[in-house]
């Protein structure tokens, strides 16, 4: 597969999940720190887990709407997504987990599952996924 790159995205981690990041355009700009549940200090930092869990989140939403608006589906004005990202150890060094809390009020049960399921197909986080990690997708309405 051959991609034709339209935007590209710039970060700078320093000190590993001690640290900082930042955006090459100075928009992001983070504190990192290591969680309580992982041995750190825990406090007003935030880790790549919760940057995973937002990034896949805006990007599946983002996903969802180009699908609503190309297969005519009437998606809620209100919808959100709530990202969960799970990191644990596995036989040789660290894995992650994901799950999409994905909220689609009012919305009939088969028509949020049809959009869901073609999101999960376009949207570039699921694709960077899929078979390496375990996604779970809830759909909540």
């Amino acid at each position: 597969m051959s991609l034709q790159v339209v935007y590209r995205a710039k970060a700078k981690a320093t000190g590993g999940r001690d640290g900082r990041a930042t955006s090459s355009d100075g928009v992001l700009d983070v504190k990192l720190g290591v969680p309580k549940e992982m041995g750190g200090a825990g406090g007003e930092v935030t880790n790549p887990e919760q940057l995973f869990a937002a990034g896949y989140s805006a990007c599946f939403l983002g996903a969802m709407k180009f699908v609503a608006g190309r297969d005519k589906i009437a998606m809620p004005k209100d919808a959100w997504i709530e990202g969960e990202v799970g990191i644990g150890p596995i036989p040789d060094g660290f894995g992650i987990e994901a799950t999409l809390n994905i909220h689609l009020p009012e919305m009939d049960e088969a028509e949020a599952k049809k959009l869901v399921d073609a999101a999960h197909i376009v949207c570039p986080y699921s694709n960077a996924t899929r078979n390496n990690i375990d996604v779970t997708l809830n759909i909540i309405r």
